[in-house]
């Protein structure tokens, strides 16, 4: 339903309130999202939302493979106005066949316009195809940029990041579209969101504190409130969202954003967890959104396969945050999924549930061995130290050698590529700081 002229709603009434009658034509909201799931509903509620009002949606997908995309959508994804940009394919998914099988069915077939972004990688050109794209559409069409963290895993750093929000941002301002933009909150340096709040009109904390969900405006521009920066404690089943204060909820545990929490810090893609499990990654993603529930036998085999108590899909460890030993039999192993193999070795090296503001690992790099990418998504501040061999970096366009007693810094962008010239494995102890 629209509010006025100038306002349109989100989806979900509650949130409509707290932004003082809903979201102005124009507005760019900032989605920071601490776990990565947490913002599914919202948008979801919003393309639901769009649909009623029949208005045009634009949709980049930098993260999610289209098939993925499109079960996680459901039956959102049966809209003629709604177009997928598909970045993924040959961005994340670096044009292997298994994710190009699907462009081999029928268009007819396909339940909403798809395009297919055939370099990713390229700013410029992802820029034209959205603002080539918009061109053909009418009224106040709906973008929705999933995600900005994505977007730098493919671009090289949070710099080239700002440049592209700060010339899209007043851009689809004056274009009197509506765009939601996907941050994955701990992804990035605190510089990097100062500059996107300063440009946004609207921004939206979304965080996860022992299992239950909270929301906060952090700016709403032309809105006289008082609400923000306060939490609001909220819970969702599918894509209904209520907020404790509607019904006196004083605890609601999120078992879907909790897995998603620790399947990430275990390192598993939705999958890899899926096929060590035996069900499939639309099971997996479900359960993320709190859509299904899994029975007590699988929940007992996800703990086992991510090394963590039932429980702590449901509160904290008992214990754990006062424990001060971790030996080193307890270390976990950690994939790489998007660098070559044989390239890198990795061990997390305290438990997955241990809520710490460092988490440490072990890395070994293979004589002769090249990363054409950094070994972790940037979680805020990061800190080495190299324990023996040497290294190469590539950060921007500088180059960098190191070698043992050498520390690395890394504050906001990360590096392209790591090099081991040989002869022997180098080794670091690694640290990601929140």
């Amino acid at each position: 339903m629209i509010l006025d002229k100038n306002k349109i709603s989100s989806g979900i009434s509650r949130l409509d309130h707290l932004l003082g009658g809903g979201i102005f034509i124009g507005d760019n909201v900032v989605w920071y999202d601490e776990v990565g799931s947490l913002a599914l509903v919202f948008y979801l509620n919003f393309i639901k939302a769009s649909e009623a009002e029949q208005r045009p949606i634009i949709y980049l997908s930098f993260d999610r493979s289209i098939i993925s995309l499109l079960e996680q959508l459901g039956s959102l994804a049966a809209n003629p106005l709604l177009t997928i940009l598909d970045c993924f394919t040959y961005g994340k998914g670096e044009g292997a066949e298994i994710f190009l099988e699907f462009y081999e069915e029928k268009k007819s077939e396909w339940p909403c316009q798809i395009i297919m972004v055939d370099e990713p990688r390229n700013a410029d050109h992802v820029t034209g195809a959205f603002y080539g794209l918009h061109k053909t559409m009418q009224g106040d069409v709906r973008f929705i940029f999933d995600s900005l963290t994505g977007m730098q895993a493919l671009w090289g750093g949070e710099e080239e990041i700002i440049k592209f929000y700060s010339h899209s941002c007043p851009r689809l301002y004056q274009l009197n579209t509506i765009a939601y933009w996907i941050v994955e909150k701990e992804a990035h340096s605190q510089r990097f969101k100062a500059h996107i709040n300063k440009i946004a009109q609207v921004a939206i904390d979304l965080s996860l504190k022992r299992g239950k969900t909270s929301l906060s405006v952090i700016k709403a521009e032309k809105r006289d409130l008082g609400i923000l920066n306060k939490p609001y404690f909220y819970w969702n089943n599918g894509l209904d969202i209520g907020f404790d204060s509607e019904k006196g909820i004083t605890s609601r545990v999120d078992l879907g954003t909790r897995l998603k929490e620790l399947r990430t810090k275990r390192g598993f893609s939705q999958t890899e967890l899926a096929r060590l499990i035996g069900v499939t990654p639309s099971n997996i993603s479900q359960v993320e959104s709190n859509q299904i529930y899994p029975s007590v036998p699988a929940l007992i085999k996800i703990a086992e396969i991510l090394s963590v108590k039932v429980s702590s899909f449901f509160n904290e460890v008992e214990g754990l945050s006062r424990q001060v030993v971790f030996p080193a039999s307890a270390a976990l192993d950690v994939p790489f999924p998007g660098l070559p193999k044989g390239s890198i070795q990795g061990q997390r090296m305290i438990p997955v549930d241990l809520d710490s503001k460092a988490e440490p690992y072990l890395i070994e790099i293979p004589p002769k061995k090249n990363l054409p990418a950094h070994f972790f998504i940037h979680k805020g501040e990061e800190i080495g130290y190299v324990l023996s061999g040497n290294l190469q970096i590539k950060l921007g366009k500088e180059k960098y050698s190191v070698q043992k007693g050498d520390i690395i810094y890394l504050m906001s962008e990360m590096p392209s590529q790591w090099n081991n010239p040989g002869p022997n494995v180098a080794r670091l102890l690694w640290l990601k700081i929140k």
